[in-house]
């Protein structure tokens, strides 16, 4: 009988910090804080991350009338810490889903490159609970107590993950061991997620347990005057209309209106990621014609203008069983005839589920995982351009990192009242 590896991707967007755990089973190697990328390699990480990011977002909303929310980079980082144990057929295939270009000894440095560049942003800011801005990642492997991975996994892990395995006993104590994962990542999101394993996910079988979350607190850098707040028709997916809390404001930015699409970027606090908002006349249209070049092109063709926004207010909790999207997108051999040889030096991995779990607040003060004051600075930009923009029916969002254009969260609202 194979072993069996979950892999479990839980994110959320809170402002929180995490440790270590006593005990834990790491390389002597430290994490490359200083990584050695150039730009070329960070442009190359962030293309990928974004043309794996459209890619799944096509396979998330196939079907599926409802708001839609997860993390790119959550997922494609926890993939590529997968990544570094797998080889031959199993590699080939990741390696085609998660669409990379760089050759393999650059991957995760690059990766870690990408991930420090991130976690740089919003310097000296403001998150919307008064704490600093926040955009971190934390990555844990939990992994049998007793059992051997290779010295180069653990280096892979360690110099360009900051992640190391943390020993249970799965095989005498699954329950305990579930809790303690859920535990470390109610501990890692601000209690904004838990229980993400269900009773009985984990068993006597398991093996290792992979962890990743996202977490984010950002102010905006033009912020909505809650006293503007009004409750405005919104028209739904499903076609019925609700009334949704919507914010209204006027400012200076970058927005687009032609062709049956409108489109507005919103900066958080010190400009340097945003959120864009994208409002086709027919969403599902739109979307089954999304690939990373239009959003580029949508991208470049944001102008300046003075926006007179309206804008609901939302909040989502959304969860994913990825193995079938990951199929899909034709990552089938890890899930059956795994080669992850790289982790123990055997075949006896696969992985068995891929679990995602996402969870965002967006309002008049920004982007966050909870209710929270904030003071902001505004953006005065005077333009001639003019531009009014409704959002009153199904619209996509991105948030990016504005230097590099990697998609840190993608979402859909459907209908911003559920």
């Amino acid at each position: 009988m194979k072993r069996h590896t979950r892999y479990l991707l839980p994110l959320a967007l809170a402002a929180c910090s995490g440790g270590t755990t006593p005990g834990e089973i790491s390389s002597s190697k430290q994490r490359e804080t200083a990584a050695n990328v150039s730009a070329d390699q960070l442009t190359a990480a962030a293309t990928s991350e974004r043309t794996f990011g459209v890619a799944l977002y096509a396979q998330l909303v196939d079907g599926t009338g409802g708001n839609v929310f997860f993390s790119p980079h959550s997922i494609e980082e926890a993939l590529s810490m997968t990544y570094a144990g797998a080889a031959g057929e199993t590699a080939a295939q990741m390696r085609s889903v998660l669409a990379y270009t760089l050759p393999d000894d650059q991957i995760h440095q690059a990766m870690n490159g990408l991930d420090l560049a991130l976690e740089s942003r919003g310097k000296g800011q403001v998150g919307v609970d008064g704490n600093p801005f926040k955009l971190s990642v934390a990555n844990a492997l939990w992994g049998q107590s007793g059992y051997t991975f290779l010295p180069s996994f653990l280096d892979t892990l360690a110099q360009s993950y900051g992640a190391g395995v943390h020993p249970l006993d799965f095989e005498h104590a699954p329950d305990p061991s579930r809790i303690t994962i859920n535990d470390w990542v109610a501990s890692e999101t601000n209690d904004k997620i838990k229980d993400l394993l269900a009773e009985g996910s984990v068993t006597s079988n398991t093996r290792l347990v992979l962890t990743n979350a996202v977490y984010f607190n950002a102010s905006w850098a033009t912020p909505f005057a809650a006293a503007e707040t009004t409750i405005a028709p919104f028209t739904t997916l499903a076609g019925s209309t609700v009334q949704a809390p919507t914010m209204h404001a006027g400012f200076g930015g970058s927005a687009y209106a032609s062709g049956g699409v409108e489109a507005v970027q919103l900066d958080y606090a010190g400009h340097e990621l945003s959120m864009i908002v994208i409002q086709p006349d027919d969403l599902v249209k739109y979307e089954s014609q999304l690939t990373p070049a239009v959003l580029d092109a949508l991208v470049g063709k944001l102008e300046h203008a003075y926006v007179t926004l309206s804008l609901p207010k939302w909040k989502v909790t959304d969860s994913h069983d990825l193995v079938a999207p990951l199929r899909a997108l034709g990552m089938t051999d890890a899930f059956e005839s795994a080669d992850f040889s790289g982790i123990d030096g055997a075949k006896d991995f696969v992985i068995q589920d891929v679990v995602h779990k996402a969870y965002i607040a967006v309002d008049e003060k920004g982007t966050e995982a909870a209710a929270a004051t904030a003071v902001v600075d505004e953006t005065t930009s005077i333009t001639t351009k003019q531009l009014t923009l409704t959002f009153d029916h199904p619209y996509l969002y991105v948030i990016r990192d504005n230097a590099t254009g990697a998609i840190v969260f993608m979402g859909r609202i459907a209908d911003p009242t559920l």
